[in-house]
This record gives structure tokens, C-alpha cells and sequence, in this order.
């Protein structure tokens, strides 16, 4: 009688466990294939609606030389970023540096900074490349720190902390340029403070910004480097793991806290166009991004609407032209555009959007098919 007790309450236990594991996977499932909804672009056309699944607290991913966003998740919420950080610190410092291999003397101020470090010395001696590939490969945030007080030079008593405040307003400088409204910055590093955040959307945007820069485009591609030590030349590698694990991808930048958990922004470069991807507060961040951007790279393509070697057609006007200048556009299947003239403008239009204005010459020529987004050859 008591083995079959027995027998009765492990089979309820194990039927019990089954029904337990069958809600738990059925609850991944669920999660994994949950829809999240692109929106709206600045400037950049309707985005479409695509089953882009990550499980990040927030994920923007855009078309680089556009800035079209491609898919989205919670892309407007204010969040710390960690060392992405450093995307908005060196981009910042190539645009306000003439010639980046100038020496800089460390300061003080420049040393111990805390958590990733180059180790720097004061008083040695390293160029503005050296320090940014400290920057961008071994996350230094001494590096962070020189590079700050090297673009906004302070007096002889002037506080860290004021140092950080005069650099993080060029930072906020650089961030509207690239398209980002939303951002607020506090430190050069991304170590956590109060009042420093941005959003997936605005770190997006501000990447795909600086990857048009071929210097940081080099920087963040680089797989390691040597740069100048006190006693022995710095060994370094880059942190980004996707450069090694993934052939097509390009940059850029990773990040942790315990705050803004594990953050990260990728890059890859496949058809004709660069995917630049944000996810923050995500575990898988590599996995995740990798999957984004190939996600990307088979939805959209890469189109040419205009061509300086091509007549198009203005709509029902009936005139014809030739643009002053070529331009393509990331495009999803099923996606048409609209071309349009005004006076010497061309106008393309992607869902009532407004996605591109400029000059034209008119031809008279007789009508034939023209300006119809051919793929990009």
C-alpha cells in the first residue's frame, strides 16, 4: 500500500513538472515571437511593421547613410548607456581636433578614473589616435577623461567634474547635429551618474553619424592595437566580439553597469548598405544585434531613386529631369516611392513622407519609363 503511495505522489509530481515547464515555454514562445513595432522615422520615411524580436529594454536599428529607422522598441525611453558613451565622446573629439596625431601631455586630472582604464601615467605622453583607440577598444575611461580635458582645456584648478561639464555640453552639441533631441550627458566615460542617459533612437542616430566619419569608421573597426606605454608599448583588443564572430560587421562600441546593464551598439556593412543597431539593458546583446542586422539586411535593400544618368518623370506634370545628384534609399519589398516637382526641386515622398529635396534640370525629351527606385548596382 505504501509503494503505491508513493507511486501516486511522484507520478502527481512529475505531471505537475510538466505542466509547470509545458506554461514556462509556452511563455518563451510567446515572448520570442512577440511583434515589436517600428515607427516613425525623423526624416526618414514610415518604417514598416516586422517581427524584429529582442528581449533588450530598448532597441533602435537604422540604415547609416539615411538614418532611416528600421526597426524599433521602446526607442524614445530615456536610459543610461554605459560606455556607448564613448561613441558621442569620440566623435565629438575628431570634430573638435585639427590633427589627432598630436601628442597631449596627461594631466592629473586624467588618471584613475576608475573601472576600464588605459593605466595612464601623468606626465607621459600618447596622441589623440592613440588615446581614442584606448577609447573605443579597451573602454578606457582615462582615456574618456584625457581626450575631455584636451578639447575643453581648463584652468589650473578646475575640478574633474567641471572638465566633464564644459566637454558634455559639446557632446550635447554633436548629438543634435547627428538628429538626436533626447539625450543628456554628464560624463565623457558613461559610468553612472545622475542625469546622464540617452535614448536607443538618439545613440542610433548619433552612430550612424559618426560611422560617416572615416577616421571613427577606422577606429572601431580595428581588431587591436599597440599604442605608446611608459615602460612597455599597451596591448590592446577590441571588446567588440561581433568584429571576430561576424563577417560583414564594422563597429562599434559595447558597454556595461550595473545600472544600464549590458549595452551595446554593432555595425555591419553587407549590399550596399550600413545597418547601425542600439540594444540597452540586454543580455544577449551580441546575439541579438547580429540577428538584427541580418534581419535587416534581408528585408530591405538598398535602392536607387534618382540617377544623374537617368531622365525621371515629375508626376502629373508631365516634365522630365535630370537630378543634380544621385540618391538611393534603404526600401522594403512592397514599398514605392512617389517623385514630385516644384519649381527646380525634386521632392521623393515615402508613405506622405517627405524623404528627399534638391535641385534638378529640366529636360525636354520625349517620356519614357524613368525613376523607378532600381535596386543599387
Amino acid at each position: 500500500m505504501k509503494k503505491k503511495r508513493v507511486f501516486v505522489r511522484i507520478s502527481a509530481l512529475a505531471i505537475a513538472a510538466l505542466l509547470v515547464a509545458g506554461f514556462i515555454l509556452s511563455a518563451a514562445l510567446f515572448t520570442k515571437y512577440s511583434i515589436v513595432r517600428a515607427v516613425r522615422g525623423a526624416s526618414a520615411g514610415e518604417s514598416v511593421q516586422s517581427d524584429a524580436y529582442t528581449t533588450a529594454r530598448a532597441m533602435c536599428t537604422v540604415e547609416a547613410s539615411t538614418g532611416r529607422i528600421l526597426y524599433e522598441k521602446n526607442g524614445t525611453d530615456p536610459l543610461p548607456m554605459a560606455s556607448t558613451t564613448k561613441v558621442i565622446t569620440a566623435i565629438t573629439v575628431l570634430e573638435n581636433c585639427d590633427d589627432i596625431d598630436t601628442p597631449i601631455e596627461i594631466d592629473s586630472r586624467a588618471v584613475g578614473v576608475g573601472e576600464a582604464s588605459m593605466y595612464l601615467q601623468k606626465g607621459e605622453k600618447l596622441t589623440v589616435r592613440e588615446l581614442l583607440l584606448g577609447l573605443m577598444l579597451r573602454s578606457g575611461n582615462d582615456a574618456a577623461a584625457a581626450l575631455a580635458l584636451y578639447i575643453s582645456p581648463p584652468a589650473d584648478k578646475t575640478s574633474r567634474a567641471q572638465i566633464f561639464d564644459n566637454f558634455s555640453a559639446k557632446m550635447s552639441e554633436t548629438a543634435v547635429k547627428a538628429g538626436a533631441a533626447n539625450s543628456q550627458f554628464k560624463n565623457p566615460h558613461g559610468l553612472d551618474q545622475d542625469g546622464h542617459y540617452t535614448t536607443a533612437r538618439d545613440l542610433a542616430l548619433v552612430s550612424a553619424y559618426a560611422m560617416r566619419n572615416p577616421t571613427f569608421a577606422e577606429i572601431v573597426a580595428t581588431k587591436d592595437a599597440r599604442v605608446s606605454g611608459v615602460e612597455y608599448p599597451r596591448v590592446m583588443k577590441n571588446k567588440n566580439r561581433l568584429l571576430n564572430m561576424m563577417d560583414t560587421c564594422v563597429g562599434v562600441k559595447t558597454g556595461f553597469t550595473k545600472k544600464a546593464g549590458r549595452c551595446y551598439v554593432g555595425a555591419a556593412t553587407s549590399n550596399g548598405m550600413t545597418v547601425v543597431c542600439v540594444v540597452l539593458n540586454c543580455g544577449p546583446m551580441f546575439e541579438e544585434t547580429a540577428a538584427l542586422m541580418e534581419q535587416a539586411d534581408d528585408e530591405f535593400t538598398m535602392r536607387r531613386i534618382l540617377s544623374i544618368e537617368h531622365l525621371f518623370d515629375c508626376g502629373a506634370s508631365g516634365a522630365q529631369g535630370i537630378p543634380r545628384e544621385n540618391f538611393y534609399y534603404p526600401l522594403h519589398a512592397g514599398e514605392n516611392v512617389k517623385i514630385s516637382c516644384e519649381g527646380d526641386e525634386v521632392k521623393v515622398h515615402l508613405n506622405d513622407e517627405l524623404i528627399y529635396s534638391g535641385k534638378y534640370n529640366r529636360v525636354n525629351t520625349p517620356r519614357h519609363a524613368c525613376g523607378d527606385a532600381t535596386p543599387l548596382v
